[in-house]
């Protein structure tokens, strides 16, 4: 159930009230009694995610975990195999003219 905030007109009494949203809107003033009450709009609460359930890696399977360790071990080789050759490929000193 969400958080309301309501500001009186007549006595400016401002105050947060926990209702449901279907509940009406309050008018009576709780201060002064007036029915000059008014709902104000407000940002909003954030959405808060709690357990498990709200990451993408929380519902892979195991093969799906196994072939995504092989290709990033076959990333990891396939990069350091490069890295040899472009050093092989430069070669030793230059030449000074």
């Amino acid at each position: 159930m969400p958080t309301y905030d309501y500001v009186c007109d007549a006595c400016e009494h401002e105050f947060e009230l926990f209702q449901s949203i279907t509940a009406g809107v309050k008018r009576k003033c709780p201060e002064c009694g007036k029915l000059k009450l008014r709902r104000l709009i407000g940002p909003g609460a954030a959405i808060v995610f709690k357990g498990s359930g709200f990451y993408k890696t929380d519902y892979r399977s195991e093969s799906y975990k196994s072939g995504a360790a092989k290709a990033k071990k076959a990333r990891s080789t396939a990069k350091s195999s490069s890295k040899s050759k472009s050093k092989s490929k430069s070669g030793g000193a230059k030449k000074k003219s």
